[in-house]
Order: structure tokens, then C-alpha cells, then sequence
């Protein structure tokens, strides 16, 4: 996402140069050191020869991901596709991470190679703990008071995430709470973890994380942050419609800002983006962060700002073809209706993420030509077989044509007057009464969307960065002149 617009005065360090970047100029005797191996900035060694795990451009039978750096300096997205999880067949775990600050783009990197092998773990006590007991009866007092204090973290987490209080455990199956509760530790413990790291700064720096477990028709999905994750379904009439399954965690939302404000934070948006809330601390207008939830930015760990994932459950059915997870970059420019129609029309399965990111960065210069365009990042899972979708798909693909020729036929009997196309047939952006608009592809209409269409997100600014500033926490009057200096 968006990067910090500062220089650390006492080291002369650049947004976004690691410390052992710096270390190499750095050295006072004057010789070039040798950095410490980050992997690749927070990866964690060994993981990338797993097998099924996929973090780079590519595709697999089930799965395609793709990202693409935007014009803000270095892509601090990371994502992941991983099958066959915790040695499972048919568990599939998928996640976007969006990362922020100096250093989001190692924080990113870091939650993604960490949060598949604490999960694992957490699942497995889990399962061990369920098997026998939370606390065996022979046990010491030792293993007493560590089953107490891991059941007084589960409350305060479910406090926090609010999960759907009226939802009916009765109805959710034997897995859905086991590995809900195995999230929300592992969420806590890799906030833990980051806090103390001993090479990347998260202090003003972090990651949003929006991630799914699919085990069979059971999914699970979890989001921390902002990015966000779609399903293309099919309706009665067998049209293809998209359904939002996570929610944009921003910090005007009246659950998130009641909480930042119960802990002395601050929520408010400048004047030159009204429709872009953002958490400051209490005696600083600093950070400025533009979502209520993600994995570091400990500096506003004190004020509201929590790691703490909204987890929701569902049911596939055989009408559901694919699940997008996405960054913001992505959703800044495009509906959900719009990218399940990229995906639907792609000309592969392999292609499909790369569609999407295409026709992002395109929406990008279009709607917004002044602005530098985000990190654009997606992860497409498919649910169907690929010989059931070509099916559906070549179905649907003479329905188009039969649709088309009448079109035709009615246009030259009513003497060239043009017959409007379905509404849903077409996304918003690419409605018009043009003739030769029929038979363009989406990505196409998009390049030639009108520039009046109304969107929620700014235009003509250079937007919108998830942070603005850094806290400086020097003297009172620098504190409270300088942080305009970073917008």
C-alpha cells in the first residue's frame, strides 16, 4: 500500500531501506559489511521449497495469483497459495497481505511465511487439547495456569472481533470453531512475534491480511485490514453474481471507531480526502493510518488499532465457482461484480489473476491520471472442476450469441433504433448506448469508461496511502509542526 513520506534524520535512512541496507554505508570503519540474510525481506528459510506452496506469479490446477508493483516505490504486497494444508488432502489456505510503512513490504513477507506454520501448530494443540481435555487431571499446576491464560486470550480476542454474535454454533460444523480459535492465537502470536523481531522496525510499519481456509465444502475466511475477498456464484437464473465475504475493516465503521476512541485514539479524515478516515494518536497527527486492524504498526497498539481477525464461515455449494482475494489496489478501481466478470472471461485459468491486475492498473490511468497507482496483488481459487467450467462457460458463450443475433435482427427491423443489452450483463462502468460497445471485451470497456462516473475513491490526488507520517515523539513543537511536512 502506500509508503511514508519521511527520512529518519538520525540515520539518513530513505522510506522503505532496511537496516541492513544502511548498515553497508553505515560502517564506521569505513569497509563494506556484509548485510544479514533477511530472505528476501522477512522470509522465513526453508519455506520456499515447500511443496504446493505457491508466493510468486503462477498457477496451478485449482489456483492462479499474480501482482504487479504500482508507482509508489517498492511492492509491498505479498501473497500465497498453499495445498494440500497441514497434509490434508483437499485443504487449500490462501492469502493476500498488503503491507505499509517503511518497512510493510518485510512485514508483509514475514506474515505470509509465518502464519501457514503457526496455524499448523495452533491446529494441532488444538486437536491434542480437544482429544485430551483442556486440562488432564494428573497434570501440574504449571499446565493449569498456561490452559487458563490460553483460555482468558481466546475471550479477549472474541471480545474484540465481535465474530458474528448471532451466529448459531449449533448449525456450524464440527471443524469451524477449532480453527477459529487456532487463528485468532496464531494472529496474536505473530503480532507477538513481530514486536520483537530483531531486524524489522514494525513500529510504524505493517500489513493487512486477509486469508481463507478451504477444507472441502467448508470455508473459512479471515480478514485484518482492508483487502478483501469476493465469490462468483451463480444465481437462480444461472447468471453469474459476486458476494462479498469479508468487510473493508476502514476506521470510521461505528464498530471500529467506537473501540479506537474507547482507547483514547483519534478518528477523523483531512480535508483534502473527506471520504479517507484514518486513526491518529492522541496528542500527534500522526500516523495517520488508514485502516482499524493489521499486523504491526505497534505504535498505535495502544490506541485501538488491534491484529485481531474477523473470521466468518460458509458453506460451498456447486453454484460457486471462484473465490478473489484481492489488495486494495485492486478495489480502489474496480467492483466486485467487475473483477468476477474479468475472471469469468479470462482466457484461462492460469491468465485469469493477471486479467484482473491488467485491467486494474489500466482503471488506474483512467480514472486516475494524475495519481501514482497502487500495488496490485490477486489470488484467484477456483471451486469447480475445469471441465464443469469450460462447459458452463461455452454454454453461456452461445446463449451470448443466440442474445446477440436477435439484438441484430430487432435493430434492423426497427429500422437501426438499438436495443439495450441487460443491465447485468454489462458492469456499470461499461454501460452505454454505443453499438460497437456490445462486442468489446470488459477490459476494453473499461479503457473507454466515461471520466464523470462517481467512485469512492479520490480523485485528482496522489492517493490514498495507508500511512501519512511517521510519529517522531521529539520535542513538543516539532512534534506538532512537522508532520504536515510528510503528506
Amino acid at each position: 500500500m502506500g509508503l511514508c513520506y519521511s527520512v529518519d534524520r538520525t540515520t539518513g535512512k530513505e522510506p522503505g531501506e532496511t537496516s541492513s541496507t544502511a548498515e553497508l554505508a553505515d560502517d564506521s570503519s569505513g569497509r563494506w559489511r556484509r548485510p544479514r540474510d533477511l530472505k528476501g525481506g522477512g522470509e522465513v528459510e526453508g519455506v520456499q521449497e515447500v511443496s504446493g506452496r505457491l508466493i510468486s506469479n503462477g498457477s496451478s490446477e485449482i489456483a492462479c495469483l499474480y501482482t504487479q508493483q504500482g508507482k509508489k516505490g517498492t511492492n509491498q504486497d505479498a501473497m500465497l497459495v498453499f495445498e494440500n494444508f497441514c497434509s490434508r488432502d483437499g485443504t487449500v489456505f490462501c492469502g493476500v497481505f498488503d503491507g505499509h510503512g517503511p518497512f510493510g513490504h518485510m512485514v508483509a513477507k514475514k506474515v505470509r511465511d509465518t502464519l501457514p506454520s503457526t496455524l499448523s501448530t495452533q491446529l494441532k494443540l488444538t486437536s491434542e487439547s480437544d482429544q485430551n481435555g483442556l486440562v488432564n487431571e494428573k497434570g501440574t499446576e504449571e499446565d493449569e495456569e498456561e490452559a487458563q491464560r490460553s483460555e482468558c486470550v481466546t475471550t479477549m480476542d472474541e471480545q474484540w472481533c465481535e465474530l458474528n454474535p448471532n451466529e448459531n454454533i449449533d448449525a456450524l460444523p464440527e471443524m469451524y470453531l477449532p480453527l477459529k480459535h487456532a487463528l485468532l492465537k496464531s494472529c496474536q502470536q505473530i503480532d507477538k512475534d513481530l514486536k520483537m523481531h530483531p531486524t524489522i522496525d514494525c513500529f510504524c510499519s505493517g500489513t493487512t491480511s486477509v486469508t481463507l481456509i478451504k477444507q472441502g465444502e467448508d470455508l473459512v475466511v479471515g480478514n485484518i485490514g482492508d483487502s478483501r475477498a469476493v465469490l462468483a456464484t451463480r444465481d437462480l437464473d444461472n447468471a453469474l453474481v459476486a458476494v462479498q465475504l469479508t468487510i473493508d475493516l476502514k476506521p470510521d465503521l461505528p464498530s471500529e471507531s467506537a473501540r479506537i476512541q474507547k482507547c483514547k485514539g483519534r478518528v477523523f479524515a483531512l480535508q483534502d480526502e473527506p471520504e479517507v478516515a484514518r486513526v491518529w494518536l492522541p496528542n500527534s497527527d500522526s500516523p495517520g493510518l488508514a485502516m482499524a486492524r493489521a499486523f504491526g504498526d505497534f505504535c498505535l497498539k495502544d490506541y485501538g488499532l488491534i491484529s485481531v481477525p474477523d473470521i466468518n464461515y460458509r458453506r460451498l455449494t456447486e453454484r460457486d465457482q471462484f473465490i478473489i482475494l484481492a489488495s486494495d489496489g485492486v478495489w480502489d478501481v474496480l467492483s466486485n461484480k467487475e473483477a468476477v466478470d474479468i475472471i469469468a472471461s479470462a482466457p484461462s485459468r492460469s491468465t485469469a489473476a493477471r486479467a484482473l491486475v491488467d485491467t486494474a492498473v489500466r482503471s488506474w490511468r483512467i480514472k486516475y491520471p494524475t495519481s501514482k497507482n497502487d500495488d496490485c496483488t490477486v489470488v484467484c481459487l477456483f471451486l469447480q472442476d475445469s471441465s464443469v467450467s469450460n462447459v458452463v462457460k461455452d454454454s453461456h458463450k452461445e446463449e451470448e450469441s443466440i442474445e446477440s443475433v436477435s439484438i441484430s435482427n430487432k435493430v434492423e427491423e426497427e429500422e437501426g433504433e438499438i436495443v439495450p443489452v441487460k443491465e447485468e450483463s454489462i458492469p456499470k462502468s461499461c454501460r452505454t448506448e454505443s453499438k460497437m460497445m456490445t462486442t468489446m471485451t470488459l477490459a476494453e470497456c473499461i479503457s473507454v469508461a466515461q471520466d464523470d462516473e462517481e467512485w469512492s475513491a479520490l480523485e485528482g490526488l496522489t492517493r490514498v496511502n495507508s500511512l501519512l507520517s511517521i510519529p517522531r515523539f521529539l520535542s513538543g513543537e516539532l512534534r506538532s509542526s512537522s508532520w504536515r511536512k510528510w503528506l
